[in-house]
């Protein structure tokens, strides 16, 4: 009840503290701290049939339903080496992208396919010759669909092989030029939301209100998360045994966290915050870093929960280099009693028994600016896990699509100039987090969104066949954050910015 407490005590300081300190600069962050912004391999690269590569959950899931798809995406497929130059532009550090398994090795085991070999060796050599550093995430949500066919992808063990015989090819091939790798993207979003929702990749659910043909909510999502967790360590293992002394990267793993705040000060309010981080972000962690589930995960969940064995635990304890944290925007915390399920199948949400209240998330998608939400992130990792390195792998805020966005993007702007200050304070604070990088680096497809709505520093006219990008205003002010000019933003700051940038619109 103490931990209880003094977390409650945080997260209210942190809450009501204000805006973090409104000018600052590059240069106040610490040597070697890294600027950069992402993508992922479908949501940009397109040429989905082209040179060899197959389908992956990815496509399946978007094919089967009227969401749009990635088949064209940014076409970054073709486009790598303009885009590498609008990075020159921007003044990145580093450029974060996902390496699809699918063009790879098309079939998720056997023969390397040639060509896909070639376009990540040229992306990759592209970005180190332009000076700027390739952060490589090896699965984000896309492993090929033959593999899902033939044994059910994460659902088996087998995935466990074939996944890092995968990442061993990558090291290989990539290994000399790639220093930060992260293994599993959002690794407690794909597991909820493709196996507990059904919103995600592969659309699994036993909800009869959701559009899933097969699944169980009840079991899978942690037979999933099990299976990932035990491919990071092999992966981790391999990679420190056969090339870490030769190439000197470090191996991470990502997750989505949110900054969660009590609704209230009563005790029930800060034991269910508690619990939801235990739910959301320990049920990762807690094994990555101290070999086992949560006791509130294993209390509630009973025999549903797989068990790790002394050597798996063994495994997976200290598997991890670096935290990637996947962070958006905050909620509030309440508590709630468990209502028995009809189907006598509860789901996640029914498990973890709380109700989110959301920050500014309403129908024009934009997210509320809580940059005290990344400050109650980080020193929760901090506190509960030791102070292990991070790296903030995706943060920003979306938009509607509009012909005038780039003229209206001061809310991203708004909310970048928060949320790396919210950084910086986390830093001073003790925080050992080593680098922040936007989401994203231009508008993609994104899975929940389509093309309805972008987190972009440049617009992609999607109805161009040569995908015309074009920077936003929150393009020019990174950049010139990143040139080492003082961020300072008030009503004036704003004005001065949109003339300085105005007849480039």
């Amino acid at each position: 009840m103490e931990q209880i407490l003094a977390l409650f005590a945080i997260f209210l300081a942190f809450a009501f503290s204000g805006k973090c300190s409104d000018v600052f600069s590059r240069s106040d962050y610490p040597e070697g701290f890294v600027f950069g912004a992402g993508t992922s391999a479908y949501q940009w690269e397109g040429a989905a049939a082209e040179d060899g590569r197959k389908p992956s959950l990815w496509d399946t899931l978007c094919h089967s339903r009227d969401q749009g798809n990635g088949d064209i995406a940014c076409d970054g497929y073709h486009k790598y080496k303009d885009d590498v130059k609008l990075m020159v532009d921007t003044n990145l550090d580093a450029f974060r992208f996902s390496i699809s398994w699918s063009r790879l090795i098309p079939n998720g085991r056997g023969p390397v396919n040639q060509k896909g070999l070639q376009f990540y060796k040229n992306l990759i050599q592209e970005l180190v010759s332009h000076g700027i550093e390739p952060h490589v995430t090896l699965y984000h949500y896309d492993h090929p669909q033959s593999l899902e066919d033939e044994y059910g992808g994460w659902l088996n063990h087998r995935m466990i092989k074939d996944f890092t015989t995968y990442a061993d090819v990558c090291f290989r091939e990539f290994g000399n030029h790639v220093k930060l790798w992260t293994t599993i993207n959002e690794a407690n979003i794909f597991s909820i939301g493709g196996y507990n929702d059904g919103d995600t990749p592969p659309g699994r659910c036993s909800k009869p209100s959701k559009n899933c043909s097969s699944g169980n909510s009840s079991i899978e999502p942690y037979i999933v998360g099990h299976n990932l967790l035990l491919a990071h360590a092999s992966v981790s293992r391999r990679y420190k045994q056969k090339y870490k002394d030769k190439q000197g990267g470090s191996i991470g793993f990502s997750l989505f966290i949110l900054g969660l705040i009590p609704t209230t000060s009563s005790k029930d309010d800060a034991t269910a915050t508690q619990r939801a981080q235990d739910f959301y972000v320990g049920w990762f962690l807690r094994p990555l870093l101290f070999g086992d589930y949560p006791d509130t995960m294993k209390r509630t969940i009973g025999s549903r929960l797989p068990v790790f064995s002394e050597k798996e635990s063994e495994q997976v304890k200290g598997s991890c280099d670096f935290v990637g944290v996947i962070h958006y925007h905050a909620a509030s915390v309440t508590n709630i009693k468990s209502k028995p399920s009809l189907s006598g199948n509860p789901d996640f949400y029914s498990y973890m028994g709380v109700s989110f209240h959301y920050f500014g998330k309403s129908l024009d998608f934009q997210y509320a600016n809580t940059p005290w939400a990344m400050e109650v992130v980080l020193e929760y990792i901090k506190q509960s896990y030791g102070n292990p390195p991070v790296y903030i792998l995706e943060s920003g805020t979306p938009m509607k699509q509009d012909s005038q966005l780039k003229q209206k993007d001061i809310p991203r702007v708004e909310y970048l100039h928060a949320y790396i200050g919210g950084v910086l304070k986390s830093i001073r604070n003790g925080s050992d987090t080593r680098g922040y990088f936007v989401w994203s680096f231009m508008d993609l497809y994104e899975l929940l969104g389509g093309y309805e709505v972008g987190f972009g520093l440049y617009t992609v006219n999607f109805s161009d066949p040569h995908r015309k990008r074009s920077p936003k205003l929150s393009a020019y002010w990174y950049s010139d954050f990143l040139k080492g000019e003082s961020a300072f933003l008030d009503s004036q700051g704003i004005k001065e910015l949109q003339s300085k940038y105005s007849s480039s619109f």
